[in-house]
């Protein structure tokens, strides 16, 4: 296993290859007490079985000695079909369970590495998405490490047989209707009897894309630097002399920074020709998944797409306590420490996304309004409605991270307060 790690969550479904899994992790650790050990198991509800299957993983669990963690799941239909909402669901449930100083371990092997080639093959997928999965990667701050890459299925089904593992069948892996499933149940069984070793075959292509990617990278990385400003965007003019095949590899690995889905060789022409190239006067937008791709100030900007909050007016009763925002905005919070001056008792406080008439801000003399305020300090089109603003009463104090007003400022010797947004 490529870690040094001693702490591990197992992704736990109670099917034959977690169970493995878990199991030569259990062995493991009757070798090597100081092996901390936990499972997750992700309930989706899909299944008339799943509280069957939770009950499974809880006796399995007990039996072994390993501490789990059950997340109860509801899929979000974003149009990407059931395989995948259900996969999103499952490693975000990873994400939230995943404790300091642990690395998540999954059971994906030889067998689903052919699969997973195989798809990104029928999708027209270049070298990225052929390298199929890796056997480790970044994730949630940790790494996420896939020790049975290597090892088929037959392999792992003799290794339960031989250590009398019980384990559960999910009856939607008999359902060929699924993609997967139908290369699982109908193509692969004839591929492998026509060549036993087109598995380990197909691993050795992915390895090799995943090498050429891998030299990609290091060859683009000081030229997608350069071209990266300093809030994440990416500079259009350092582009514009290169060529396609150049800019196209720049382009997916700047969307790869930005943890995007690559996108197809023609959605990339479209991110390029509408986008990127449109008119001057234009705020063009190009729609990927719950994202958008903007253009604003010659550079191309990665931000998740929000619905405007402008007529929105928030009541901020109890300042000592954070305040949830709308529309997955995050918090604002009111601490100790900072340049504005505190609410005085008679001041209601609130959050509201719009103000009217001509505002002091600190830093610029005179008045103006808010759009013009926005423009001046270079606050994209898309945050201007869903960045928060802090009122006492009817009077603006701060824009959070953006400005504070005149009216905003402690005076001296008095102890003030800072706004904190943390975003999600």
């Amino acid at each position: 296993m490529p870690t040094t790690a001693r702490q591990f969550l197992v992704a736990f479904s109670g099917g034959l290859d977690s169970t493995v899994l878990l199991h030569t992790l259990w062995c493991l650790r009757e070798q090597q007490p100081d092996i901390r050990l936990r499972a997750v198991h992700v309930h989706h509800g899909l299944s008339s079985h799943a509280d069957h299957w939770a009950q499974h993983c809880e006796q399995v669990c007990a039996r072994w000695q390993i501490p789990l963690t059950i997340v109860r799941v509801t899929l979000v239909n974003n149009g990407e079909g059931i395989e995948a909402q259900a996969r999103n669901a499952r490693y975000q449930a990873f994400r939230q369970t995943l404790q300091a100083g642990e690395v998540l371990l999954t059971a994906q092997h030889l067998d689903d590495q052919c699969e997973t080639f195989l798809l990104a093959l029928k999708r027209g997928s270049g070298p990225a998405g052929l390298a199929a999965m890796p056997e480790s990667l970044p994730f949630a701050g940790t790494q996420l490490i896939r020790p049975l890459l290597n090892h088929t299925r037959q392999a792992l089904h003799q290794w339960a047989l031989a250590h009398d593992l019980c384990w559960i069948e999910d009856e939607s892996n008999a359902d060929a209707s699924f993609d997967r499933n139908f290369l699982r149940l109908q193509i692969l069984p004839l591929l492998t009897a026509r060549w036993p070793h087109f598995a380990s075959a197909t691993a050795r292509s992915a390895a090799l894309c995943g090498e050429q990617e891998q030299l990609l990278d290091e060859l683009l990385a000081s030229e997608l630097a350069m071209a990266t400003t300093a809030d994440g965007a990416l500079n259009i003019a350092s582009l514009l002399d290169l060529s396609e095949v150049r800019r196209n590899a720049l382009l997916r690995r700047w969307l790869a920074q930005q943890g995007a889905a690559m996108p197809s060789r023609a959605m990339l022409h479209r991110l390029w020709q509408e986008v990127a190239l449109a008119r001057d006067d234009a705020e063009p937008a190009l729609r990927l998944g719950e994202y958008d791709v903007r253009r604003y100030h010659g550079n191309l900007w990665w931000n998740k797409r929000r619905i405007s909050q402008r007529g929105t007016q928030l009541a901020w009763a109890c300042v000592t306590e954070p305040l949830i925002l709308p529309a997955d905005l995050g918090t604002l919070s009111l601490l100790a420490g900072g340049e504005l001056r505190a609410p005085q008792a008679h001041e209601a406080v609130s959050v509201r996304f719009q103000a009217s008439g001509l505002l002091h801000i600190v830093g610029r003399s005179g008045g103006r309004k808010l759009k013009k305020i926005w423009q001046e300090l270079g606050v994209p089109p898309w945050r201007r409605d869903t960045t928060p603003l802090l009122f006492y009463g009817e009077t603006l104090i701060a824009a959070a991270e953006v400005f504070v007003t005149q009216a905003g400022i402690k005076e001296a010797g008095q102890n003030g307060v800072q706004l904190v947004w943390k975003q999600r």
